[in-house]
């Protein structure tokens, strides 16, 4: 396959970045996208130029490092997959891919095609965690969790924390990967203690670090390599407004109010 590849460069957050174009040729349909900037990097290294900084590290899809924006859309055309995860074959002889970093306030630059989603870490830090005992493990049928719970705490727990959502949304928005977070532990037995003060500390430090407002376009879904559902978003929401409901009166839970 021959290619033309429109490639965002960038030197930092603070100085200005434009697209550079470079052609590759005989890529195989079967190399990865990562394998095939991996092949243009060694290329421009024996040029004596300056590599293509992009992020990557299990290229197993199960790390969530990678994330370019390709052709308009997050991770790429193919729906249920990381960058890493893409191969050439998605592509036709003779294009010309685009290709950038995800864009969003909360995301800075670094270089070229790496953003800093040390937010992410942020938002996870004020609250996405348990208060367990230490030692040893308890018996898996010590707590018996309802199936239908125990799956969804599954699928959202499947969150790989990549940001596509907010590559996605045209608001930037978080919601999605926050809701996500929230749920895995509030269907669960032991994240119930801390729920309240969990969401709330979650859902502020979002905010707090300039995330964007969810308007309901399921875009974040339908480009969410691991198919996280937008009805954790609805669930969050719910989680969120008790809470600020018990916080004000706490004795409406108790009056059935």
């Amino acid at each position: 396959m021959n290619l033309t590849l429109k490639i965002w460069r960038q030197k930092n957050a603070k100085t200005k970045g434009k697209f550079e174009s470079f052609k590759l040729n005989d890529i195989s349909p079967e190399a990865s996208f990562l394998e095939m900037l991996d092949i243009l990097n060694q290329h421009l290294i024996d040029e004596g130029k300056e590599p293509v900084a992009f992020d990557h590290d299990c290229r197993e899809g199960i790390c969530g490092t990678c994330g370019l924006y390709i052709n308009g859309r997050p991770h790429g055309p193919e729906r249920g997959v990381t960058t890493c995860q893409l191969h050439m074959r998605k592509f036709k002889d003779g294009d010309t891919i685009v290709i950038e970093p995800w864009r969003a306030k909360a995301f800075p630059i670094v270089r070229d095609l790496v953003v800093d989603r040390s937010a992410f870490d942020l938002i996870m830090q004020a609250g996405g965690f348990v208060s367990v005992n230490t030692g040893n493990a308890p018996d898996a049928n010590a707590a018996p969790i309802p199936k239908l719970d125990a799956d969804r705490a599954f699928e959202a727990a499947a969150c790989i924390g990549c940001g596509a959502c907010v590559a996605a949304c045209k608001n930037a928005s978080a919601m999605l990967y926050v809701s996500a977070k929230v749920s895995h532990l509030a269907l669960l037995p032991q994240g119930k203690i801390e729920a309240a003060e969990r969401v709330q500390k979650m859902v502020a430090k979002m905010d707090e670090l300039g995330f964007g407002n969810c308007t309901n376009t399921y875009a974040c879904e339908f480009e969410c390599p691991k198919n996280i559902s937008v009805s954790n978003i609805a669930r969050m929401n719910r989680e969120f407004l008790s809470a600020k409901l018990f916080a004000e009166n706490p004795s409406a839970i108790d009056m059935g109010d």
